[in-house]
């Protein structure tokens, strides 16, 4: 599979006063284009790191970040990035919400008709339409987060960068959620890239889940996850190979975060 996204060998220090904190260390990774990849590991390993870097929100200390092969020097304009808190405009409508990115210019700048004929479409993908001119506070907070990936979608980036957009959500509506993404992603050719505390959640979703070690975050394991498609996030745990799966990427995960949780 083609990179869109290339890690060599990066390390990354922040500093707080006189205080050094690695977050990152030597982290040499690939992401496919069109790939589904989820990112693991215990808090504070440097996943949120690893995506501010593919955003062009910091630069690397050390090592190489490529983009399409070339290196990535600033804002990355061609991903979306979805974070925990949706971060809706509350005086904004659902529509309006969902149509801030076309206004911003560049390759987002569209005419009036396509501007409404692309809104309309990604409101009914998301499964929001009859609520176009509904604030944020009068939505559920599933409806939020399908205005969030709307919002995100709607200027058609070429990566998505999603930063444990779940995992404030009640078990159900996770797996609701799960769905959605799927049904959204699939057959886009588009590329994602999903950070998770959940491994029964990026075995779901991923094409290949990588399992990152505690402070400063390396890279301890890679698999790839060889379960059929369409995949129902409801019943996948019942497939065959899922208990195998989860068991392998916990082995590597298990010690780093007993390691967290003594520190």
């Amino acid at each position: 599979m083609t990179p869109i996204l290339e890690f060599h060998d990066i390390s990354k220090v922040f500093f707080k006063g006189s205080q050094q904190i690695h977050a990152l260390s030597q982290v040499t990774a690939e992401v496919g284009d069109g790939e589904l990849l989820a990112i693991v590991g215990p808090s504070g390993c440097g996943k949120s790191t690893l995506l501010n870097l593919a955003a062009g929100l910091m630069k690397p200390g050390t090592g190489r970040l490529l983009y399409r092969g070339h290196p990535l020097t600033g804002v990355n304009t061609e991903v979306a990035y979805i974070t925990q808190k949706d971060n809706l405009l509350p005086w904004r409508t659902v529509e309006d919400n969902i149509a801030l990115p076309l206004g911003l210019g560049g390759r987002a700048r569209l005419g009036k008709h396509e501007r409404r004929e692309r809104l309309a479409r990604q409101i009914e993908l998301v499964g929001l339409s009859g609520f176009e001119k509904h604030y944020p506070s009068e939505l559920s907070g599933g409806m939020r987060k399908r205005a969030q990936l709307a919002r995100s979608l709607v200027y058609e980036p070429d990566v998505l960068l999603m930063d444990e957009p779940f995992g404030a959500l009640d078990a159900q509506l996770k797996l609701v959620l799960q769905a959605e993404l799927l049904r959204t992603w699939e057959g886009t050719g588009k590329t994602l890239v999903f950070v998770t505390h959940d491994l029964t959640e990026a075995i779901s979703l991923a094409d290949r889940v990588i399992v990152m070690s505690s402070r400063p975050g390396r890279i301890k394991a890679v698999e790839r996850i060889e379960l059929p498609r369409p995949r129902d996030p409801f019943t996948i745990r019942f497939e065959p190979g899922f208990g195998e799966y989860f068991d392998r990427l916990w082995s590597a995960l298990r010690e780093d975060i007993h390691q967290g949780s003594e520190a």
